[in-house]
């Protein structure tokens, strides 16, 4: 039945397109693209919020303060088993992968992962495992926008740009934040659009929202209707918490990494490893109940009017009132959230860290100001800082000062808080940039040469196939030859350079026509002047699996036009600069989403 009514969906659309203009129809995919990627949402949310509100009611009632525990290990080993026996035995996680597929798949995303982070992240994060829903959400998202437009068979710009919407869906859905989703999709992931792109952005932006509004409750949604006035006394304690935010940033992202370098480096097979890292994540819960999945109830918690309920149902509740306690408490869990995270994701779960980066950030904000308010050394607003710190612990983490500014503007209903998030989230982004270059998205593909970054050269040039540009039918000539030989081949072809090589095709030297070019009407030299007296070693060499970047880099270093190109330590061809800036501009005008 349900196929028959997407089949019948395919056809209206099928037909929408063959009737409206394209940049009409590009409209009318963007509200489409937002309602599928809104409905990813509600199903992932709503999951993990029942699975959560399940496990609390069961372990107040039965006092099964280990249940929290257990359901982690359940969660993580059934996402190894689904992702074994159904998804063919390996899933890309991450939104990595997003910036991968628009820089080197021409925005084609496979079709499983429409199914395939539902379905995985709803087990890991749903029960329990600390990580969050976002991730799987604007992968999903993407991944419903590349293969609708495959399906219609649409350009690799409107490919890129309905991939687009559907992150800016995803995440417009997750938080009720459409600008948030907008930005996040051109900050992020589509570093170079044109204005003219906004519009079905922020048209699947607003769709993915609505629905959101329309389907979700509102408890499930992470938001925050109290909040104290802005005092700007307190500018000075904000430049501070930008500076412990950006520091935290840095140490979140280099743990991280490590942990799940050392998940990776594990000779165990699957299932073993998930349980080994499932059971010590099952410790952490145990201890810190808040590193149960996403974190968002917690969250809310510390920006309240009473934060000890925190610790309520521990193994500290009977210091529930004791504000120094919590503040241990907080601290304890704000340190050890990126080691849950960290084995949630390394040990065989789905999920992301942005939900993460808002759990750590809040966390932060409470335990700066509180510190400060219990030392007596000043009088905080608690829940603002609580609020700005998850600013400040996005913006490092992700590289996104804006879309961290304006998500937490969106999701506290108000912009009061703008001066401090402002100034919280571009000092955390400045301290995090000086010490890690790439966002945490980016530095796996940095690390395996794929990054995909907000330098439009790089990004073009990560596009370019250096083996398409690589000319292999020059001519060559021996060393032993005389001049005559060259002049010979110089008049029966367009060549101005020329490869030395012996009889095993060894290159020996590269003669250019301008360093012959005074002696040609010689004929005396050029009769009795062998190739292996003029020929010259090449200043660079290029080898076919370099990347584009790194051969224009030589050609700059080197200041010439042609470059010589060795395959197994053999001569193999030349690369022309001005045809390598040609492919450049070719592919930069393809790239322009416009």
């Amino acid at each position: 039945m349900f196929k028959k009514y997407i089949s019948k969906l395919e056809v209206i659309v099928a037909l929408a397109q063959s009737l409206l203009t394209p940049k009409q129809f590009i409209f009318l995919s963007a509200v489409l693209v937002g309602i599928s990627s809104a409905f990813a949402v509600i199903v992932l949310k709503t999951f993990a919020h029942w699975v959560f509100s399940f496990a609390t009611y069961v372990s107040g009632i039965l006092k099964l303060g280990f249940l929290n525990s257990i359901l982690p290990i359940i969660g993580i080993l059934l996402t190894v088993f689904v992702i074994k026996r159904v998804l063919g035995g390996s899933i890309q996680k991450g939104t990595s992968q997003i910036l991968y597929a628009v820089a080197k798949k021409a925005s084609i995303i496979p079709k499983k992962q429409m199914y395939a982070q539902i379905i995985t992240s709803s087990l890991t994060v749903g029960l329990g495992g600390s990580a969050g829903l976002e991730s799987p959400i604007v992968i999903t998202g993407a991944a419903f926008g590349s293969n609708y437009a495959q399906k219609y068979k649409l350009s690799y710009k409107d490919r890129t740009l309905l991939i687009g919407c559907g992150v800016a869906a995803g995440v417009a859905a997750a938080f009720n934040a459409p600008i948030a989703g907008v930005l996040f999709a051109i900050e992020v992931l589509l570093v170079d659009v044109s204005i003219a792109a906004f519009t079905p952005i922020m048209i699947a932006a607003a769709t993915g929202a609505l629905v959101s509004v329309i389907a979700l409750d509102e408890e499930i949604l992470l938001s925050f209707k109290q909040q104290q006035s802005f005092d700007y006394h307190n500018i000075a304690y904000y430049i501070l918490l930008g500076l412990f935010t950006g520091f935290i940033s840095v140490y979140y992202s280099r743990n991280f990494q490590k942990v799940e370098h050392f998940f990776a480096r594990l000779k165990l097979s699957p299932y073993k490893k998930a349980l080994f890292g499932s059971s010590i994540l099952a410790i952490l819960i145990f201890i810190f109940p808040t590193l149960f999945g996403e974190g968002y109830d917690s969250i809310k918690t510390l920006s309240d009017n009473d934060p000890g309920q925190l610790l309520e149902n521990t193994l500290f509740s009977s210091f529930r009132n004791n504000s120094w306690a919590l503040l241990l408490f907080v601290g304890c869990t704000m340190m050890i959230k990126v080691f849950a995270t960290g084995i949630t994701l390394g040990s065989g779960g789905n999920g992301g860290n942005f939900a993460p980066s808002l759990f750590l950030g809040s966390y932060v904000g409470f335990f700066f100001s509180k510190f400060l308010n219990l030392t007596g050394l000043t009088k905080l607003p608690v829940s603002n800082f609580t609020l700005v710190g998850m600013a400040g612990i996005l913006s490092g983490l992700f590289h996104a000062p804006l879309t961290a500014i304006f998500l937490i503007a969106e999701i506290t209903g108000g912009y009061n808080l703008m001066i401090p998030l402002m100034i919280v989230s571009s000092i955390s982004f400045a301290i995090s940039k000086r010490f890690e270059k790439h966002s945490m998205d980016v530095k796996n593909l940095a690390q395996k040469g794929h990054a995909f970054t907000s330098n439009k050269d790089t990004n073009v040039l990560s596009t370019l196939d250096t083996n398409s540009i690589i000319q292999t039918d020059f001519l060559t000539i021996a060393p032993n030859e005389n001049l005559e030989k060259l002049v010979d081949l110089i008049s029966h072809s367009n060549q101005v350079i020329f490869a030395v090589v012996d009889d095993e095709n060894q290159l020996l030297g590269i003669v250019h026509f301008n360093t012959i070019r005074e002696i040609i009407f010689n004929s005396y030299r050029v009769k009795y002047t062998l190739i292996k007296e003029i020929m010259m070693k090449p200043i660079e060499i290029v080898t076919p699996d370099e990347s584009m970047e790194t051969v224009m880099d030589k050609f700059e270093k080197s200041k010439v036009a042609f470059l010589p190109v060795l395959k197994n330590d053999k001569y193999y061809g030349f690369i022309s600069k001005s045809i390598a800036l040609e492919a450049y501009r070719t592919k930069l005008k393809s790239l322009t989403i416009d």
